[in-house]
């Protein structure tokens, strides 16, 4: 097991991600920022807390979007729908998905899909705590990134909230 960031890292990687984020996005009436469920709410809710912090006079909207029923890599377990919750129109505004790790593409691909039901942003753009940057099986990359790793199939990375750490085992 490998500590690739540890509790000060992720606080600063989290805030940086943030601010990059408000760097590009100065008129937050035009952007929606959505996590990806399970994984990428906890990510998504504690840059938010940091954007609406550091802009407080502008509300930014956030909600959360379920893609498990568009999932292509079908798993022996039942399926198990989490709640999505995008109470606007993101019809003509830029989406920035943000989620945890980046690693085949195939949850993007999920989110891309699932994003259309709900109408036709005028851009999407990608957010992601960890991006692995190997063995990606879509041509799928991040427009914000907090940490890169080269990593190879059986290697495994998970953030630990309770620990407050992201590891690599």
């Amino acid at each position: 097991m490998k500590v690739i960031l540890d509790k000060q890292q992720l606080h600063l990687t989290l805030r940086r991600l943030a601010h990059q984020l408000l760097e590009d996005h100065l008129d937050l009436s035009e952007t929606i920022f959505i996590g990806l469920q399970p994984r990428g709410v906890r990510v998504s809710r504690l840059i938010m807390d940091v954007i609406q912090s550091l802009n407080p006079a502008q509300p930014a909207q956030y909600g959360v979007l379920d893609i498990t029923f568009y999932r292509d890599d079908v798993r022996e377990e039942l399926h198990k729908a989490n709640k999505t919750e995008l109470p606007f129109s993101i019809e003509g505004k830029t989406v920035v998905l943000i989620d945890d790790v980046l690693y085949t593409g195939r949850t993007i691909r999920a989110a891309l899909d699932a994003i259309q039901d709900f109408g036709r942003p005028k851009k999407i753009e990608l957010c992601v705590l960890v991006n692995r940057r190997f063995n990606r099986e879509l041509p799928i990359q991040p427009d914000y990134c907090g940490k890169a790793i080269d990593t190879i199939t059986s290697q495994k990375v998970k953030v630990e909230w309770d620990k407050e750490q992201v590891i690599l085992y």
